[in-house]
């Protein structure tokens, strides 16, 4: 469990800040006339603040090759 969350935690923590933000959105601004797909209930609010935020938290492809190349230059360095 220590390894899947130590892997994925920038996915879990993008999840819980998009659903939080979600919900607030929702709270605060929301929908009055309940006509809106996304904001007339907190849950399609919060979801869709979650798939925000695991797509934010999600590296690009250039940050991911940036990334690996440091990483490979580090392991080499420790040689």
């Amino acid at each position: 469990m220590q390894n899947f969350i130590s892997t994925y935690k920038q996915y879990i923590l993008g999840i819980a800040i998009g659903g939080i933000a979600g919900f607030l959105y929702w709270r605060f601004v929301g929908c009055n006339s309940g006509t809106c797909p996304i904001t007339s209930t907190w849950h399609n609010t919060t979801l869709y603040g979650m798939l925000m935020g695991i797509l934010i938290a999600s590296p690009s492809k250039k940050r991911q090759e940036k990334q690996d190349i440091e990483n490979s230059n580090k392991s080499t360095k420790d040689q």
